[in-house]
């Protein structure tokens, strides 16, 4: 980005290369030849369909998957929402860093090329139940900080974040973006239950009708800021970077796809390159992905974040490659097809 502001991301929004139509149409062409009834192999042959309309060539490949984790701190945090305090973050990032976590034995099983990407931790944003967690600048560098993640060379990007209070933020970013209470968007997050979920969803009350002339005026990058985190803004500028770059992204779970969603707000088309690798246990998660319409790749009740789920997709993906590349059509293995 030549400049961290809110209107270079609306110019590169409105510039987004689209599917390499030519590289689909071949793939489309050979499923129809392999070794199989059509359709037979489901969801894997929609996977390799779209590996290639976003990496752009016919035979899609899964070799140098990357794993970016963003790590924000949250003001809010302070009201008490999570059941752990804010200082985790920090503690967390440690561990991901000295290999304690388990997103680091999930890149390790699949061989993937596992990032850190730390935020300012030792400034959280402000606590936006008193104004915007963010000004435009600092969202806007977050944003651009975020870009730098999608690096040549890399075959999918795994998107996952850290940051105490994130699903509050990302409740309330739900519920701005697309309208209803806290109570429609809340959930456990880390564990909170009973009168600590009431007080969860009272602080995203609160933020909500603090906020409700920004909300009314509808601009998803000013709501980002509003109610966000930096890891949320980083999380966006990666998926804006890695279309640039022409990089399919595998979403994680509740506070990733909220930040995504902010992109789909400015454009309907800006998430055509992503995957939703899982339904979190998070209830908000089911609610925003019916309003975005889109179908996770698998449910196993995780509800961890730091990209975990999105790292267990890979294999799916490496699957869905190897099926359409490495078959051979009816043609060459000398089998009948059904038309013959």
């Amino acid at each position: 980005m030549s400049a961290a502001s809110f209107d270079e991301m609306r110019r590169i929004l409105r510039e987004l290369p689209g599917p390499d139509l030519t590289a689909q149409t071949e793939v489309v062409r050979r499923q129809a030849e392999l070794t199989k009834p059509q359709g037979s192999l489901g969801r894997l042959e929609e996977i390799a369909e779209w590996l290639a309309c976003w990496q752009g060539r016919a035979q899609p490949r899964v070799e140098r998957p990357r794993i970016a984790v963003f790590a924000g701190t949250h003001g809010v945090a302070a009201r008490g929402v999570s059941a752990y305090p804010p200082e985790v973050t920090q503690q967390m990032v440690k561990n991901f860093l000295n290999g304690g976590a388990a997103i680091n034995q999930l890149a390790a099983a699949i061989d993937a090329d596992l990032r850190i990407y730390e935020l300012d931790l030792d400034h959280p944003t402000a606590d936006f139940t008193q104004g915007p967690a963010m000004d435009e600048a600092r969202a806007a560098n977050a944003m651009a900080y975020g870009m730098m993640a999608a690096e040549p060379g890399i075959d999918v990007m795994c998107l996952g974040e850290m940051g105490i209070a994130n699903t509050t933020a990302a409740a309330t970013l739900c519920a701005a973006l697309y309208g209803g209470s806290g109570a429609d968007w809340a959930g456990p997050g880390t564990g909170v239950t009973g009168k600590a979920l009431a007080h969860k969803i009272a602080v995203i009350d609160e933020a909500l009708a603090f906020h409700k002339e920004a909300i009314a005026r509808r601009d998803p990058l000013e709501l980002l800021a509003a109610v966000g985190g930096e890891e949320f803004a980083a999380l966006t500028g990666a998926i804006v970077a890695a279309r640039m770059g022409r990089i399919p992204v595998l979403l994680d779970g509740f506070a990733c796809t909220a930040a995504a969603a902010v992109l789909r707000a400015v454009d309907r088309r800006a998430l055509d390159h992503c995957l939703v690798a899982h339904r979190s246990a998070e209830p908000g998660h089911t609610r925003l992905l019916a309003e975005l319409g889109m179908r996770p790749l698998f449910d196993l009740d995780m509800r961890l974040g730091e990209a975990s789920a999105a790292a267990l997709a890979v294999p799916l993906l490496k699957a869905a490659a190897a099926c359409h590349n490495g078959m051979a059509t009816f043609a060459e293995a000398g089998v009948s097809s059904k038309d013959a």
